[in-house]
């Protein structure tokens, strides 16, 4: 059996630029795996902030963290004895129809009342099937689910920070 790709929301790096204990765990307990923890770019771009306790905070995280397309982040797959491994799916973009997906996600997704749609979490999801066996990490549970249940992912799994 594969060990699940982890995937974080934006929920999740606020946790961790926070210092929130059940974020910092589980972060840690991620460092073993194959496949480092995945940071959607817009997933970062909601929560960078200059404030040095927060630059501090999110880079020091970021550093077991990929973010793919991003030229001066780490590889999606750590090195093994074999050689440098990659990963398929965060080494190529999301082609139109995945984009249609996430558009129609937007649309077709039960979120909880007074939820407007979001574009980022619907990212997120998508990062998560295109991963097939994933787990999100994230602060809105409700959220990702919908957008789940709106994709029809099969293998993802949800852990609320």
């Amino acid at each position: 059996m594969n060990a699940r790709v982890p995937i974080y929301d934006t929920g999740m790096l606020i946790a961790l630029a926070d210092r929130k204990a059940k974020a910092v765990r589980l972060h840690e307990g991620l460092k073993a795996t194959l496949h480092r923890a995945i940071v959607p770019g817009p997933v970062l771009g909601q929560v960078w902030r200059p404030a040095p306790s927060t630059v501090h905070a999110l880079a020091t995280a970021l550093r077991d963290c990929t973010i793919p397309h991003a030229r001066s982040s780490p590889g999606a797959l750590r090195p093994t004895a074999a050689g440098q491994p990659v990963c398929l799916h965060c080494s190529t973009a999301l082609d139109l129809a995945e984009w249609h997906r996430i558009g129609g996600a937007l649309g077709a997704a039960d979120l909880p009342p007074r939820k407007r749609p979001d574009v980022v979490d619907a990212l997120v999801a998508i990062t998560a099937v295109r991963h097939g066996s994933a787990v999100v990490f994230t602060s809105d549970p409700d959220d990702i689910s919908a957008y789940l249940a709106a994709l029809n992912a099969q293998d993802v799994r949800l852990v609320a920070v």
